[in-house]
This record gives C-alpha cells, structure tokens and sequence, in this order.
C-alpha cells in the first residue's frame, strides 16, 4: 500500500517522496490510517528504527490548523538529541507543505531564543519534558489549545524519572483530542500512563513483544574479567571499517576506557553525564560526520541518539536492566540495514544471556575472540580492498607517473607491495607479533564441598580453574565505601604487591570489604604485601577466603 492510499495529502506525499519514502513500513502502515482520524488514543510498540517518527509526524502535520498561530500538537521525547531530530525530521516532511511551524524546546539551550520562537506561533512543538515544565511556568507556552499529544519512547522518559512531567502535562491538556504513546518495551510504569490518561486506545504491536531487530547479529565473547580490555580492543582491530556505540555501566569507566583508546591511536571521544551541552554536541557532531571511529557512552547519555549507519554495539558490560539491552542493541541495524550487537561476559555471567534470549526471542552467537593472526589477516585484506577501490581518477596523478616509474625502475612488483604493506601493518604486527590466547577455555567457580563419609562430613576447597591456571580467592576488608572503584582498586592492590594484573581473575567489590581471584603462586605474595598494612589510618586485613572467611581484626 502506497503513502497515498493511507491518506496522505498530496504536499506531504512530495516531501517524503523527495526523501526517499516509497513504501510505508509496518507501523507506518497500521499507525497512520488511525491517527488521521485525530479522535483517537493510540499505543504502538516498535523498536528504534522502524520508521516512529513518521508513523506520528505526517499525520500531526497534517491535522493541525494552519491558520491558527499557536501550539496545537505536542511531541514529548526524553532528550535533547531526539528532540532536535525529531524537529528535523518533521521540518523536512512540510517542505512542501507550506504554512506551518515546528519549533524544539529543551534543556542546555537559550531559553530566551527559545520563548521568542515560540512568540511566532509555530503549531507543532517538540520538547523534552523538564525544559517544557520550566517554559510552562514561565507562562511562555500555553497547553490549553494542545488537541494532540505524542509521548515518544515513552518507557525511556519514564524511566528517566519523567514520570509527574509527563502527568502533569497530560492532566493540564483539557483540550486534548487524542494522545499517541509510541514505545520500545511495555513496562508496569507504561501501561499505568495509558491506563489513566487515555480511553480505550488502539494498540498494535510491531513484532513480538520486546523483540530485536530481526537484522541484528547477537553475538558474545567470554573473557575473565582482567582481560576485558584487552578483548574490547582485540575485537576493535579485528573489524576494521567498525562504526559504533561502546556501551559502559558507569562515566567513570566510560571516560576511563576512552582515555586509553585515545592514547593507543583509535578514534574515540566518551559521551556521558560529566559533558556539558556543548561538549555533547560537538561529540555527536564529529561521530555523525564519522570524524569518530567510536563513541563510549553510557546508557542515560546515549537515550535518544539516533544515528544512521551504525555498524556495531558493543556492551562493554552486560546492562543490569535487562530491557535495557533492547534499547542499546536497537541502535543498530536501522532503516533495514545489519548491524552486530556484541557483548562481553565473564563466563560467571553467561546465565544472563538465556534470560535475555528469552526476553527478546532471539539467539545469541558464541563468538571466539581472534588471535593475533587473526586481526592481522584481517586488517590487511581490509587494507588490500581499500587499495583496490582508491579513486585514482583524478588527472593530477598522471603528471606523477614517469617520476614512480623512474623511481621503481628497479624495484620488483612484489618487493613495492611489501613496502606498501610495512608501512601499513608495522604497528599490528609488532602489537600482535606475541599476542596471548585470550579465550576462556575452562571455568570452574571456587566452592565450598561438604562430603559425606561414614556419618562424619568432611568439608575441603575446590580452587577455580580458568585459561590461566589455578585460582585462589582472598578476602580483604576494603571496598567502595574506601573511596575505590574497581579500577582504582585493582591499581591499588597491584602497587602494594609488585604483581601483574595478569595473575587476577575476578574482583568481586562490596561496600565494606573484597574478594579476589588471584593465581595460586601469587596469593602468598598478595597477601604478604597488604595485610597487616595501613590504608587511611585503617588496618588492612586480608587472608584466603576458603580457609574459614575472614579473619578477625587484632585489637
């Protein structure tokens, strides 16, 4: 079915028509006729990517009064970034549609330029809800007029903490002709919104519910937890044309992780709270025109990003919201194009895996992280196809000619082709020359065993086995009420004990005290260095924790 037998007036159908629009996506196709009628409440579930903002926009632009000079349809999204290209957006399907306004309202902006916008009485605002409360008292926009409000990935404003925002809006719309709520996930917190404020809404579904983009490669590497780096970057080089979205827990470790793969050479700027506006828009900026390989973000500051072309997610850490994982992934694989969504487990976390499979009815890839070889062929048939497709069309290279040519008269073919290759791959080569197996080829988790043996129970410690030996774990009475957060308390324990980080496994960090895996050969040396020790005027306690738990302070 054609844009045009959905109902779409003829100026829309010319923009669109202009941007490449041919045939209605899924929820476009359902969406559209509904909301033309402007009487009715709508719900629709549809991943990122699946064509949303059309789906609201043409028909808003299309109900609301061009004559009238005031807001009449209101589109409430969670941040900044997919406000403005939501306004984009919809400025691009009036082009030819004369006689209509869409102005952005939202926070790290001039208020005051956005007051005298609003003052030229454009029908259609697109605002993110804290800065829309701030105009509303200043009594710079009025709701009273509002006849359509679109709630756009709802689930994300609300958990946000948008919640009273979005009821506070919606309770002073007495206007209201119909409200449209457009999500990715249908949480408790959703239903609860649709339920008070709209009347028997038509809801449709846009494949199963929670699930992926059916284009995405869900893939997963299992790595300990020391060499999680060191497999981010390995798996950075082993796909060399990558243009992604690195996602980290926290800002701390997305700043942190940004600030080592800008001095090894890569591409890369972090994206997080601690950025002003500014700042966040000149990231976005350079990652949209590709001056950046990679952002690093975390999932509050990455809410909203909508950029075409992404070719990898990567989850630096699982999300510990498991809907999470379907909005990190759903930035990939957009507008019908494949993308990879990989994420990095220790094998202690590959249980979550089957719950989101479950969640997103969708299967994961077990992956082996490349060698060293591997990344090295690979970058080097990347580079062999760039040569072969470099533009040599231009004519200014042809006055070059007869200088090469005298210039290798005496080189072999073969010999030129090596020296084009050297300079290229020197720096992999010498990195990966002695690379490490950085695959986990057994796990077993430290345990206590009770055995029964003729009535009596015999209690003894099975150690953890992993790809790099015997493991014990040592208890020690620091954690992160001592101001350490993981890195920096892996640096610190690492100083006091003169070991490499290679001999650890797993740190499992609470707010009182720790547990560490270390190697069995470098416990004793551990455990030498630091118990007994002052840190902060506090004595440092710290023994093997399967040798009867922790050891009481001596007074």
């Amino acid at each position: 079915m054609s844009f045009e037998a959905l109902g779409i007036e003829e100026g829309l159908l010319k923009s669109i028509q202009a941007l490449g629009f041919t045939e209605p996506t899924p929820i476009q196709l359902q969406a559209i006729p509904v909301l033309l009628s402007g009487t009715k409440d709508f719900v629709g579930l549809a991943q990122t990517g699946t064509g949303k903002t059309a789906a609201f926009g043409l028909p808003l632009l299309q109900l609301v009064n061009k004559q009238e000079k005031f807001p009449q349809g209101l589109i409430l999204c969670p941040t900044r970034e997919l406000c403005v290209q939501i306004a984009k957006d919809l400025t691009a399907f009036k082009k030819h549609y004369p006689g209509l306004q869409v102005t952005a309202v939202y926070g790290g902006a001039s208020i005051s330029e956005q007051i005298r916008d609003l003052r030229k009485g454009p029908q259609i605002v697109v605002a993110t809800p804290g800065r829309l409360i701030d105009l509303i008292e200043r009594k710079a926009v009025q709701l009273e007029n509002i006849h359509y409000v679109v709630l756009d990935e709802a689930d994300e404003m609300l958990n946000m903490g948008f919640r009273d925002d979005i009821e506070f809006i919606l309770k002073n719309t007495p206007d209201r002709h119909s409200a449209w709520l457009f999500s990715a996930t249908m949480p408790v917190e959703v239903r609860q919104v649709s339920k008070r404020f709209m009347t028997d809404p038509h809801e449709i579904t846009i494949g199963k519910m929670n699930a992926t983009n059916v284009n995405i490669d869900h893939q997963y590497y299992i790595t300990n937890n020391n060499n999680r780096y060191e497999t981010l970057k390995r798996i950075i080089d082993f796909n060399p044309g990558i243009y992604g979205i690195i996602f980290t827990r926290t800002k701390a470790d997305a700043q942190s992780i940004t600030e080592s793969l800008i001095r090894e050479g890569y591409e890369i700027e972090a994206l997080h709270g601690d950025l002003t506006q500014q700042q966040r828009d000149k990231v976005m900026a350079r990652f949209r025109e590709k001056s950046l390989q990679m952002i690093i973000a975390t999932d509050v500051a990455a809410r909203g990003i909508d950029v075409t072309g992404i070719t990898h997610v990567i989850n630096y850490e699982m999300p510990d919201d498991l809907e999470v994982y379907t909005h990190r992934s759903g930035r990939t694989g957009r507008a019908g194009r494949s993308g990879v969504c990989i994420s990095l487990v220790s094998p202690r976390e590959t249980y979550r895996l089957k719950q989101i499979e479950r969640m997103v009815n969708n299967r994961f890839h077990k992956m082996d992280i490349p060698t060293g070889k591997d990344v090295c062929r690979k970058q080097f048939f990347y580079f062999i196809d760039k040569l072969l497709l470099a533009d040599i069309s231009h004519g200014e290279y042809e006055a070059y000619l007869p200088l090469l040519k005298e210039k290798f008269a005496d080189v072999a073919k073969e010999e030129i082709l090596q020296r084009v290759a050297a300079l290229e791959f020197t720096r992999f080569l010498q990195y990966y020359e002695n690379a490490a197996d950085l695959n986990v080829r057994e796990e077993r988790r430290s345990e206590r065993v009770v055995v029964q043996k003729e009535g009596r129970a015999r209690t003894f410690t099975r150690e953890s086995r992993n790809g790099n030996g015997v493991h014990k774990r040592l208890f020690v009475n620091l954690g992160t009420k001592d101001g350490f957060y993981k890195a920096s308390f892996l640096q610190f324990i690492l100083d006091m004990s003169d070991l490499k980080k290679e001999v650890l496994g797993k740190i499992d960090m609470k707010e009182m005290n720790s547990w560490i895996e270390i190697e069995s050969s470098a416990a004793n040396k551990m455990i030498k260095s630091l118990d007994g020790k002052k840190f902060k005027g506090r004595m440092i306690r710290m023994n093997d924790a399967d040798s009867g738990g922790p050891k009481k302070s001596r007074q």
